[in-house]
């Protein structure tokens, strides 16, 4: 009731002020309003006893001044009339006139002096009058002056009842307008805040989840109600860390985690800032077709899910090319929006490309040039000269803006993403040599002979030996980076430590395999149906009959061996025939790349593929391959993994392959059986995988077989094992060696770049 009445009573104080305020401005028009009114009528009145003087030659008497007032003052509110000559002598007056007009009052002398009408209102023995004196004449002269006396009292009753009118009516309106007040507080008000409350204080106590169920719907308190959510699922998110470290303390675990990481590059940045460059930006905003509204989207990444804790330990900044329809409509006037958009702790810096720069820097070089020429599968890399022009002008851009970000700040760290940005490393250190700077090539690096077919091999390792740290997959890449320095560039190479030595710069060179995050938390995981309940319910809404479900997840793209995957899945059912009506193999297709002719082409072959086998095979409402061509989210995809007796990842080149990582960490229930091609990545650490060349494809037919004959228990002991691989070489455990690594390198800085940094 406090609350209620300290909201109402300011409510209530301020209808009040505004009904007074509004009460003396109208006492006020009213009073003009009446006076000026009388003023007009007494000056008609005065007129016409003035010619009546004036047109009567003999001296005015008493009797014929009351006569002149009686037939001309009828309701005028005239209180009487005299008539004084020119030495002030009154020459005649109406009966009950006031005894102050013995003599002529002021108006009188000035009406005499002036030579025309003067008037006042005033108050005398506690009354109010209105005086008009008008002087008249004879003989053209001024022969006296005629006064009238009005009686003002009736204004004054007047002005009374209308306050104490206006008194009635605030009093009524402040009672009307503060019950209404107080209903419309209790109810949207008062009892959402009360609510809000006792949810707060249950969460608080720690009985129940986060879920916002407690909280009372409606507009008003939206935005609190969205802040307490994100309140909730922090406080939630925080107490199962606190739980889960208490585990890992209690069992002298040294896993990885989001919050383990925060601690521990907040210890070793020790207040530097720390920047990330990479094309894809981790929120971008786009418009929403249907209310021309700006909705953000999550781009699906790993590297947001590894980065995002490194940067909100270090309140960092992040660079990426701003790629959303909408993203100019919401940065500041430097390019900058703080995120996560429920929690900013860190800054996104867009930088901003032109089609035709996005053509030859991205789709040009990057991924018609150097993904092919890094994947090895076979497809001719395309370098074109103005591509390469194009590269060399977004890599200097995007460092030009790393360097605007770092002016004023003392060693900062920074960390650049991928094949994109080969050059911008070398662009960087050259400006700031006090920067510790790292690059992490994502994709593989092929052998020497291969990466030779580049027209600009030694600019692109140049720039890449800018950096004093570069991380890429696996040890093999490693040795394929150094032995392509070797055979390109004058330097010195040492095998033994992985480091570069050129132009007075120590590179050092290491295998980070990159992972994805493991879900920790047992509050955050969910009950899930069981895997023939899944599988029956996936294949009901695609509209198959069958038993057996087999899945793949892949960008449609040349490099992840799609068509081999299909060949092998047909040479099964011929060798297999038994499986025939029982297992359908669903591909998760997301088209890629499809403004560059290769990819097009790509998605043709294989939806050709596809339903070449289908008509071969298909019967009734089985077919063997179920072809999904378009993006799926995480949430989308999760019960395909969960559900699936095999997962099919034959890529032809690969530097890690995070989708046989996500499947294996999506099957709590440490069942199903993966196929994973020799030539990724993952291979090396997921040794329980079924593996396989994907160019063959009778090895790939067994290895379907294999996996389908699986026991329950050796499905359970492979799984449960690269489970184990997973949760202890997670995301995290991976940015936590990269950038620790990046952090213990000593930096010689020149003392003039010292002075030119300090100024």
């Amino acid at each position: 009731m406090r609350t209620t009445l300290k909201l109402v009573l300011p409510l209530a104080a301020s209808v009040i002020c505004v009904s007074l305020f509004h009460s003396v401005h109208q006492v006020g028009i009213e009073r003009r309003n009446l006076r000026n009114d009388l003023s007009y009528r007494a000056a008609i009145l005065a007129g016409h006893l003035r010619e009546s003087l004036e047109s009567n030659p003999g001296p005015p008497s008493d009797k014929n001044l009351n006569r002149l007032v009686e037939s001309n003052a009828q309701g005028e509110h005239l209180s009487g009339a005299v008539v004084y000559d020119r030495e002030g002598k009154f020459l005649a007056l109406t009966p009950g006139i006031s005894p102050h007009f013995d003599a002529p009052p002021p108006q009188a002398r000035r009406a005499a002096q002036l030579d025309s009408a003067a008037s006042d209102f005033v108050r005398a023995d506690g009354e109010s009058f209105y005086i008009l004196a008008l002087p008249f004449h004879r003989n053209a002269q001024v022969a006296g002056e005629l006064v009238l006396v009005f009686d003002t009292s009736y204004i004054q009753a007047r002005i009374m009842r209308i306050i104490r009118a206006s008194i009635y009516t605030t009093l009524i309106q402040t009672l009307l307008i503060t019950s209404l007040a107080i209903v419309f507080i209790r109810w949207n008000v008062a009892a959402p805040l009360a609510n809000t409350a006792k949810w707060l204080r249950t969460l608080r106590s720690g009985a129940v989840d986060s879920s916002s169920s407690g909280l009372h719907p409606g507009e008003m308190f939206a935005q609190i109600h969205t802040e307490a959510r994100h309140l909730a699922r922090d406080l939630s998110s925080a107490r199962a860390t606190a739980h889960e470290e208490a585990q890992l303390r209690e069992s002298q675990s040294s896993l990885w985690t989001a919050d383990r990481l925060r601690v521990s590059l907040e210890d070793r940045l020790h207040g530097h800032a720390l920047f990330v460059v990479s094309n894809r930006e981790p929120y971008m905003h786009v418009f929403n077709e249907r209310d021309n509204s700006v909705q953000i989207i999550v781009p699906a990444s790993g590297l947001v899910t590894a980065l995002e804790p490194v940067l909100h330990a270090s309140q960092g900044t992040w660079l990426a090319n701003g790629s959303g329809n909408a993203d100019r409509k919401v940065v500041d006037h430097n390019d900058h929006l703080q995120v996560p958009p429920h929690r900013p702790t860190y800054t996104l810096r867009r930088v901003w490309l032109t089609k035709e720069e996005d053509l030859g820097y991205y789709k040009g070089f990057s991924n018609e040039g150097l993904w092919p020429l890094c994947h090895i599968v076979h497809t001719r890399p395309i370098f074109r000269p103005e591509d390469w022009a194009y590269y060399q002008q977004i890599n200097q851009r995007f460092a030009d803006a790393v360097l605007q970000e770092m002016k004023g700040m003392q060693s900062p760290v920074l960390l650049v993403q991928d094949y994109h940005f080969a050059l911008l490393s070398r662009m960087v250190k050259e400006a700031r040599p006090d920067a510790r700077v790292a690059i992490f090539w994502h994709i593989p690096w092929p052998n020497p002979e291969v990466f030779r077919i580049c027209p600009w091999q030694k600019e692109l390792l140049d720039g890449l030996l800018g950096a004093d740290l570069i991380g890429l997959q696996i040890r093999t890449y490693c040795n394929n980076f150094l032995g392509t320095v070797d055979h390109a560039l004058e330097a010195l190479t040492d095998w033994d430590r992985l480091e570069v030595y050129r132009r007075g710069h120590v590179t050092r060179v290491r295998p980070y395999p990159v992972s994805v995050a493991f879900p920790q938390n047992k509050a955050e995981t969910t009950v899930y149906r069981n895997p023939g309940e899944q599988r029956a319910a996936l294949f009901e809404k695609l509209g198959v009959e069958a038993s057996l479900l087999g899945v793949g997840v892949d960008r449609v793209d040349y490099t992840k061996g799609i068509l081999e995957r299909f060949r092998g899945i047909e040479r099964f059912l011929e060798q297999y025939p038994a499986y025939l009506m029982r297992f359908t193999f669903v591909q998760i297709g997301a088209p890629s790349r499809t403004d560059i002719p290769r990819y097009r082409q790509f998605l043709d072959e294989v939806t050709a593929e596809a339903d070449r086998i289908n008509e071969r095979f298909q019967s009734g409402r089985w077919k063997p391959i179920v072809l999904l061509k378009k993006h799926h989210s995480h949430e989308e995809i999760e019960p395909f993994y969960r559900a699936a007796s095999v997962c099919l990842v034959t890529s032809l080149h690969d530097g890690m392959n995070l989708v046989a990582k996500e499947f294996v960490v999506s099957r709590q229930d440490n069942r199903g059986a993966l196929i994973l091609s020799t030539f990724t990545g993952a291979a090396q650490e997921l040794t329980d995988a079924l593996l396989i060349n994907p160019y063959d494809v009778d090895q790939v037919a067994q290895a379907i077989y294999q996996a389908l004959e699986l026991s329950e228990k050796q499905q359970e002991e492979r799984m449960a094992r690269m489970r184990k691989t997973v949760l202890e070489h997670n995301v995290y455990g991976w940015a936590a060696s990269l950038l620790s690594d990046l952090t213990e390198i000593r930096v010689e800085v020149p003392e003039q770049s010292k002075a030119a940094h300090a100024s």
